[in-house]
């Protein structure tokens, strides 16, 4: 009896001793805005002529937007459905020149998605409810759109990249039947990464670390805080994006702590990077993984850098040569 009482005991103070390291690592720091050189912004077109979004209903019942371009029938047959994911901070308007162009050269239907806590969403910004929410949304976008027999094409740029390739290795994963990551956030600790991803990002490293113990034992209540805060560009442009991302929100729009598991559970894909990348290293991104999954294909431009990637020619057709041979 007394051994039981005493690894009782044991157990006892070495949880509280767990929970008291966790809570300090999450209040020993505070957000605060990101520093550094950053991205150009200038090379990221937002607004214009943009398509106006439309709503469509998610699991929750919450009303998301969607920008729709072009139609799912086709002369002869169906084309694939395309999604096309916006990187952290921005939002669907950012990426309409993309995808009209890509809607135009293959036929498809794009359709370009306000991720849940981005731009014209209901509140709140920079949230979700739960980790893994963003794959269950775009799967409802899916299901929405999408026709029998119709073939589904996910495309990703940076974070949104990311995104896909979660999605790949998530519980909807077969719905997918292709992929485009245009220069995709792996993982903090990926050889693909740069520092604070180039002066974009700034993570509260302490706090992600004691808010990963506590989800590891159970606890999830503390996950709204902040844990990432983006260093956005000055001027209008600024006050349409989303400054800050919640542990859960930042946790759900990045592959999982294996990203090699999440990454071989990709389709066959498309992968382009510019060589000027700002946020992360390009000749690393075939060498990480292609180990993982031989199905990938990769195209470095030169003189390209992070944001403008999405703009050249030589991206958008591949991506659309790519799209039209999917099987």
């Amino acid at each position: 009896m007394d051994v039981l009482l005493t690894l009782v005991r044991l157990a006892l103070v070495s949880a509280a001793i767990y929970l008291l390291i966790a809570g300090g690592l999450i209040l020993s720091q505070r957000p605060s805005p990101a520093t550094g050189a950053g991205l150009d912004f200038d090379k990221l077109q937002v607004g214009g002529d943009a398509v106006e979004p439309v709503r469509y209903t998610a699991r929750d019942g919450a009303e998301l937007a969607v920008r729709v371009h072009g139609r799912s029938d086709a002369e002869g047959g169906l084309n694939p459905l395309v999604v096309l994911v916006h990187g952290s901070g921005a939002h669907g308007a950012a990426y309409d020149g993309l995808a009209a162009e890509v809607s135009a050269l293959t036929g498809a239907q794009v359709l370009v998605p306000d991720l849940r806590g981005h731009g014209v969403n209901p509140p709140p910004n920079g949230d979700v409810a739960y980790i893994g929410q963003l794959e269950d949304d775009l799967a409802d976008l899916v299901e929405t759109y999408r026709q029998d027999g119709q073939k589904l094409v996910l495309i990703g740029h940076s974070s949104g990249g990311g995104l896909v390739v979660r999605y790949a290795g998530g519980p909807h994963g077969d719905t997918l039947d292709g992929a485009v990551l245009f220069a995709p956030y792996l993982k903090y600790n990926a050889p693909t990464m740069r520092e604070n991803s180039g002066g974009w990002a700034q993570v509260l490293t302490r706090r992600v670390i004691g808010l990963s113990m506590l989800n590891a034992v159970g606890i999830t209540g503390l996950n709204g805080m902040t844990a990432i805060t983006f260093n956005l560009p000055e001027g209008p442009l600024s006050e349409t994006m989303t400054g800050a991302y919640s542990y859960r929100l930042n946790t759900s729009y990045a592959p999982r702590s294996d990203y090699l598991a999440d990454v071989a559970a990709l389709p066959e894909f498309l992968l382009i990077a510019g060589a000027q990348d700002e946020a992360f290293r390009a000749d690393q991104y075939e060498a990480v993984l292609s180990g993982a999954n031989p199905k990938g294909h990769y195209q470095i431009l030169q003189g390209v850098g992070h944001l403008d990637v999405i703009r050249q020619p030589d991206a958008i057709a591949k991506t659309a040569e790519f799209i039209r041979n999917i099987k």
